[in-house]
């Protein structure tokens, strides 16, 4: 791995790496290239809305979204096969401002309880973004979301759920993908969703296949993934 740690140190100042990935990588990345004093660009968001800007021709050196889909771009030859690598499963989770006491969502009736208990609920995109799809059903699956429905607050990512949580008043809840809650300040873990009610998803990363540096690209994904970041991941909220 010092290779490719090297190989990134001598890109400093030179590359400017730009990814499209899904919004649950975006604390990790951040970290992992301000500790190499990599420059690193790009768009973060909604799975969905990230796909989208791929069909749309959006540049990129490196593409970080579900194992599912990098698998199809690989057998599209969108990605470099050789170059996928995990980063880890993300659980699908439930959070509060920092200065909030942190319900129990370990149940289903403490969830359901925690919902209907917030006057305000924020999430993700229950189109396109990962998290916010499988929130939408699990509403509908407690059977909740009339009572619920005027209080629901979406927003085009996690990313910008969280933050709109952290600056709400009154009585609010989010949920999102753990890494999201992790990252951003003024809101805290609660917990992932309970049993039965839970999604835990796995992320990848991959080198585009038309990256201007290939190198670079697939050094700084080598550092993402690799074993030396393996604290770092589980910290960010990576299983």
């Amino acid at each position: 791995m010092g290779a490719h740690r090297e190989d990134l140190r001598r890109a400093a100042g030179q590359v400017r790496l730009r990814l499209v990935s899904a919004g649950a990588a975006q604390g990790l990345v951040d970290e992992i290239a301000r500790e190499l004093d990599i420059a690193v660009g790009g768009t973060f968001g909604a799975v969905g809305a990230m796909l989208e800007r791929l069909d749309a021709g959006e540049p990129a050196d490196i593409v970080i979204l579900t194992r599912a889909q990098i698998d199809k771009l690989a057998a599209q030859s969108r990605v470099v096969a050789r170059s996928v690598a995990d980063l880890g499963h993300v659980a699908t989770a439930v959070g509060v401002r920092i200065t909030d006491p942190a319900p129990d969502v370990s149940t289903e009736a403490g969830l359901r309880a925690a919902l209907l208990a917030a006057d305000a609920i924020h999430f993700p995109d229950p189109g396109r973004a990962t998290a916010g799809i499988h929130f939408a059903k699990v509403i509908d699956r407690l059977g909740i979301r009339a009572e619920i429905e005027k209080r629901l607050r979406t927003h085009p990512n996690g990313a910008t759920a969280m933050r709109a949580l952290a600056d709400a008043g009154g009585r609010p809840i989010g949920c999102t993908q753990a890494t999201e809650i992790l990252a951003t300040p003024g809101v805290r873990l609660a917990g992932p969703l309970p049993r039965g009610y839970e999604l835990e998803t796995l992320y990848t990363a991959a080198v585009h296949a038309h990256a201007a540096d290939r190198k670079a690209a697939s050094a700084f994904v080598q550092q993402l993934t690799g074993a030396q970041a393996r604290q770092r991941r589980t910290a960010a909220g990576f299983r």
